[in-house]
């Protein structure tokens, strides 16, 4: 983004202008080089709050489980998974689950190109999921997920197409039940963004939509703002301490229920670790640690504790091949 100062007529004469060797030259792709002053691009409209979100939000889990990657060339890979432990269900009575014990296998395999990506998994109870994932150009990529299921109602698919401009993202979504979708940001300052999104679903004839803002510092601290028609408020903030060390928070309101929760935590890295945890409106305190044994073998560690509801939630794990 450039500004043109038309010159005005003064009794000086204007300076010689620079010879044409002196002009900036192009870049690899023929396009000028990106000025100083010219907007960045943002992060996507659905990756509004993922700094904040990796370091409040890890998965969480509750008994063991083993992840395994078996590359068998550049490009693809098969990944085992079995897991052993509690699954929550919900019961009849409002805001109480049950734990019901459980144990699963999950057989997958990856295929990653410069500009493919497949993906799929599928499980002993018979759920099997997939992703595809291609890049058309630097501008345009376009994005199909699926879930199958023996249980009606709950299969579900979705299409997204995104669009990556210079100082701007943008996003359509089609999905089964009639479901369309659209969202867009733009940046309006270096360290602003600003975004929208709606949505159209048409079997239980409902739509709704939402704005956005996102500042981020230029010491490397986000922070975000969310409100839908719905009645969602949704704040977060991610602080950045040191190159190990990382803060973050976040407060989410419902206007129409009356019902807010809120939740603080912390992102640090060791010399062969990860840990993340967390403590909520509600007391519940969290921590997931991941720790590298050796190249391609990771340890973790999950721990949850409610001392209101005398809920306790322990797993470990261990994670094979990258």
């Amino acid at each position: 983004m450039g500004v043109t100062i038309s010159r005005a007529e003064t009794s000086t004469p204007p300076p010689p202008e620079a010879p044409a060797s002196a002009a900036s030259p192009p870049t690899s792709s023929g396009l000028p080089p990106v000025e100083d002053d010219e907007l960045p691009c943002p992060v996507k409209y659905e990756e509004m709050q993922r700094e904040a979100m990796f370091s409040l939000k890890p998965e969480m889990f509750e008994g063991c489980r083993f992840d395994i990657t078996k590359p068998l060339n550049q490009k693809f890979a098969l990944t085992h998974s079995v897991f052993m432990g509690s699954v929550e269900v919900p019961h009849a009575q409002a805001g109480q689950v049950i734990k019901v014990p459980g144990s699963t296998y999950e057989f997958g395999a990856n295929l990653i190109d410069s500009k493919v990506m497949l993906i799929g998994r599928i499980l002993t109870d018979g759920r099997m999921s997939g992703r595809i994932k291609y890049d058309f150009n630097d501008q345009f990529s376009t994005k199909l997920q699926c879930q199958l299921t023996n249980e009606e109602h709950y299969s579900q698919a979705m299409l997204d197409v995104d669009y990556k401009g210079l100082d701007c993202q943008s996003q359509l979504k089609l999905g089964n039940n009639a479901f369309y979708g659209f969202n867009y940001i733009q940046s309006v300052t270096k360290n602003l963004a600003l975004g929208g999104e709606a949505f159209w679903l048409g079997h239980q004839r409902k739509s709704g939509f939402g704005l956005a803002a996102r500042h981020d510092s230029e010491e490397g601290h986000v922070s975000t703002l969310q409100v839908a028609s719905t009645g969602l408020v949704s704040l977060s903030y991610w602080h950045k301490v040191s190159e190990k060390v990382a803060l973050a928070s976040d407060f989410m309101y419902n206007w129409n229920t009356r019902e807010s929760t809120a939740s603080v935590g912390y992102d640090y890295m060791f010399r062969n670790c990860r840990l993340r945890g967390k403590i909520d409106q509600s007391g519940v305190v969290s921590a997931f640690l991941e720790e590298k044994l050796n190249v391609g073998i990771t340890f973790l560690l999950s721990g949850e504790i409610d001392h209101v509801k005398k809920d306790y939630k322990f797993g470990f794990g261990l994670t094979v091949g990258e």
